[in-house]
């Protein structure tokens, strides 16, 4: 025990003594204090590490790949002890000892960044694409942004996401001049999902998925805009929009009864609403809001009450229907946000588009024109803007989701009655 405690204690001695020796730049004195440390510990990672390093950098690479292997073959516990191994391999022109190295680092961490960097530029050296690709990809994922890398790493980091995204594109241009013929076969079908499927595979879309914030109900597929013909009932609407917009402006020059669209009181978080809270920014006139029929307002809008009852809109005791008319100012913004629920979808009739407005839903942006309604998943992420000098004026109403059941929208009206009843108050909420 004595024994091993003074080996001990020489090597941290002489481990000091190479310290001082390399911090004033004398590396004989370095060299002999490491040699002395491997006569009492032949196997030393840190100092078999220094010698590798030392090597490597005086370009002696059959000596530090010497010290480096003898470290990972007797301790081989650190990623980076296979990296030195890979990186001194790679100059030696060792590729069959480089991947061993690299296969080895990634078993001890298969989202070491180093590592996924490496295989990718062994695999980009020995001209196998695909894989190359595969292994920059995994690199591109698990690296953080760039300016929180290490200066020396930015670049590999750069090449790695360069090479992934020049390859998708690449993928991309062939898949779609190889689909073409296949959708000529298809030519009146309604492939718009299968386009976003390989637009999501191939990178050119994100991922947008069902994110209500209160009340999800699975087995409802997340349709950022439903197809316009599958609501015939909004031919009727589209056909008033003239109609609909002199009852608009007939309350709009009497100024009242239009509200801040959002309305958070104080002590409650705000998050993105911060800048449109209590603002007359973004208002709104209630025709329906959280389930009841606001008179003072749907009286004075007799044609737009008429159409709204043609309409499949959800019954929620408390919650829904809702309907209004939605003012955004000019230079607003409303932030991306995502519904309450994706039992009830959003329609919108534009009534008064300025140019310079826009809306987005998903991976989906649309412009507003007026005569033409639109209906989507607003529990999918979405966002409007008008950027324009003038005011842009929405008719927005909510409507069951036709992929439910009429048992199903029965349950559901009793749920938000039963929510009722235990709350003893309703707990609405706004579309």
């Amino acid at each position: 025990m004595a024994n091993n405690d003074n080996a001990a204690a020489a090597v941290n001695a002489l481990s000091g003594e190479a310290a001082r020796a390399a911090q004033a730049g004398d590396e004989s004195g370095m060299i002999r204090a490491w040699a002395r440390i491997l006569e009492i510990d032949p196997n030393h990672s840190p100092t078999l590490s220094g010698m590798g390093q030392f090597s490597f950098r005086k370009g002696n690479l059959q000596a530090a790949r010497t010290a480096f292997q003898r470290v990972a073959d007797t301790d081989g516990s650190d990623v980076q002890q296979w990296i030195n191994l890979a990186l001194v391999n790679q100059r030696l022109g060792d590729d069959v000892a480089e991947a061993e190295a690299i296969r080895r680092g990634l078993a001890l961490d298969p989202s070491d960044l180093l590592c996924l960097v490496l295989r990718g530029n062994l695999l980009e050296r020995q001209g196998k694409q695909h894989q190359a690709a595969r292994a920059y990809s995994a690199a591109a994922t698990v690296a953080p942004p760039l300016e929180q890398l290490h200066p020396e790493l930015r670049p590999a980091v750069l090449h790695a996401r360069e090479y992934r995204d020049k390859y998708d594109q690449d993928l991309g241009v062939f898949m779609d001049a190889f689909l073409e013929p296949h959708y000529r076969n298809f030519s009146g079908a309604r492939l718009s999902r299968f386009r976003d499927s390989v637009d999501i595979m191939l990178g050119r879309k994100r991922r947008f998925d069902s994110l209500p914030a209160m009340h999800f109900y699975p087995g409802l597929p997340a349709i950022e805009f439903f197809e316009r013909e599958d609501f015939p009932w909004l031919d009727a609407f589209e056909a008033s929009t003239d109609a609909i917009r002199d009852e608009f402006l007939k309350v709009h020059a009497e100024d009242s009864g239009f509200t801040p669209y959002v309305s958070y009181p104080e002590g409650v978080p705000l998050h993105q609403w911060a800048e449109l809270n209590n603002s007359t920014d973004w208002t709104a006139f209630h025709l329906y809001r959280n389930g009841a029929r606001i008179a003072a307002n749907a009286d004075r809008c007799p044609l737009t009450m008429s159409l709204l009852a043609t309409a499949p809109q959800p019954v929620q005791p408390g919650r829904t229907p809702a309907a209004m008319f939605s003012l955004l100012k000019p230079r607003t913004h409303i932030p991306p946000h995502t519904g309450v629920s994706n039992v009830r979808l959003v329609v919108h009739v534009p009534l008064i588009v300025p140019g310079n407005c826009g809306f987005r839903c998903g991976n989906e942006t649309r412009i507003w024109e007026p005569g033409k309604a639109f209906v989507f998943d607003d529990s999918i992420n979405h966002e409007a803007w008008n950027d324009s000098n003038q005011l842009r004026v929405v008719l927005i109403f909510d409507i069951w989701n036709p992929m439910l059941s009429e048992a199903e929208r029965t349950m559901l009206a009793a749920v938000a009655e039963g929510i009722n009843t235990f709350t003893g108050a309703d707990s609405g909420f706004d579309l």
